[in-house]
């Protein structure tokens, strides 16, 4: 097997071209983009615009009617998420801040997607555990603290269709992954929630290059 890998290093250039042509994001995205951006460092915990895209994508390939989200933040994800869902789709939305998801509440509202999102403020294991014990989602997104990873998707896999996929965020971690030096808590958290993943039967595993890393899981 070929071990040079193919993926490309993306420069700032070069990273405007992929996004451009891609479907790019509309004046609504840009705006909550930027005013995100304004936050300062805290604006590194929203998803890559291209990553938005591909979601999209995603949800309207599989045709998902019902998705959650863990980890909202000012609500790109779930703009990307429901835009990808029919018009009576439904995306449980799991964040602790009323003071980030309030960013996100206007650009739903003024994305036309607000009634399909439902955000739930409190810890997501709590409104997991709060859940009906079946399966009902196509789509789920893990996007929040790291240390907990694992939890959520071992809280997120009974509640997963047949065919449903489970979306992980941050799996690269900037490459700290690989750093031999690199053994904050974060890093570590990752590591291990990447080898669980790789080895659990449950699931089909893939890891992309997306952003910081994608992983997908797909419940058979």
């Amino acid at each position: 097997m070929d071990k040079t890998p193919k993926s490309v290093q993306l420069t700032e250039a070069l990273h405007a071209y992929l996004v451009s042509h891609g479907t790019p994001p509309d004046e609504i995205q840009r705006e909550l983009i930027d005013e995100t951006h304004a936050l300062g460092n805290v604006a590194i915990m929203q998803i890559a615009p291209e990553q938005g895209a591909f979601m999209t994508l995603l949800a309207r390939i599989l045709g998902a009617r019902r998705a959650i989200e863990i980890g909202t933040f000012t609500g790109y994800s779930a703009l990307c998420l429901a835009r990808g869902l029919p018009d009576d789709g439904k995306l449980i939305c799991c964040d602790v801040s009323e003071e980030w998801t309030s960013v996100g509440r206007r650009y739903w509202e003024r994305a036309g997607v607000a009634h399909k999102i439902d955000l739930r403020i409190a810890p997501a294991l709590e409104t997991l555990a709060g859940l009906a014990r079946e399966p009902q989602f196509d789509l789920a997104f893990i996007d929040a603290d790291k240390s907990a990873y694992i939890a959520y998707f071992e809280a997120l896999l009974p509640l997963m269709r047949a065919g449903g996929v489970i979306l992980v965020d941050n799996v690269l971690w900037k490459g700290a992954v690989i750093d031999p030096e690199a053994d904050d808590a974060n890093t570590l958290a990752i590591r291990k929630f990447n080898d669980f993943a790789a080895a659990d039967r449950r699931v089909e595993c893939v890891m992309l290059p997306i952003a910081d890393g994608l992983t997908l899981l797909r419940k058979p």
